[in-house]
């Protein structure tokens, strides 16, 4: 889904996360109608990111589509794979975050990572609207313990970060990026990164 192509629009980073917090919700209802049936669970991840692209008519006089290629959309790509790994449904990108204009969204910063085949790190975010008390029960309380978690991370406390992610998970057992962090707090303990670590996470797969 592509938005503010070909006329951009104040309200398109908007739209893009309001859309994929609906998608979300749309599945689970659909998840909920296959149950019923029998049939297995469909899981899908979303990425978002904005930024400068190329906008038009590619291919061959054969196969031409219209589509989008460019930096932002392969970040879009790793950011969709990435939801894979923090037990996610959506990310967003700080570009996507910071083109909102005062729309107030759900979020959580999870990580400063670095995607295959660039340097410079971006911080990412989950995004959290199409939640509700069911589905992520004592949100608030969870996300605050888990906020610290991170900041203890970063600051190399392993057992700081470990003491406030088992908190976020007593609250909410299936918080997913909370079990990531415990596993590399674990790791990290065992064999601390070197001293020049700046708490950002390199992806090695696309």
């Amino acid at each position: 889904a592509i938005f503010g192509v070909p006329f951009p629009g104040e309200e398109d980073a908007a739209n893009a996360i309001h859309v994929a917090n609906e998608m979300i919700r749309v599945l689970n209802i659909l998840n909920e109608e296959r149950a019923k049936s029998g049939q297995t669970e469909i899981r899908i991840g979303i990425g978002v990111n904005t930024g400068d692209l190329i906008a038009g008519n590619i291919g061959s006089p054969k196969r031409m589509d219209y589509t989008v290629i460019g930096d932002s959309v392969n970040l879009a790509a790793r950011l969709e794979s990435a939801t894979k790994s923090y037990g996610a449904k959506i990310l967003l990108s700080q570009s996507t975050l910071d083109a909102l204009d005062g729309v107030p969204v759900k979020v959580r910063e999870l990580d400063l990572i670095q995607v295959k085949g660039k340097t410079q790190p971006v911080p990412i975010y989950e995004a959290l609207d199409h939640y509700d008390e069911t589905s992520f029960p004592n949100m608030n309380n969870t996300l605050d313990a888990f906020a610290k978690g991170v900041a203890s991370y970063r600051q190399r406390d392993w057992k700081g970060a470990m003491s406030a992610f088992v908190a976020a998970l007593h609250e909410f057992e299936g918080d997913a990026p909370s079990r990531l962090y415990m596993d590399r707090c674990l790791r990290y303990m065992e064999t601390p990164p070197p001293d020049d670590w700046d708490g950002v996470w390199v992806m090695t797969e696309k």
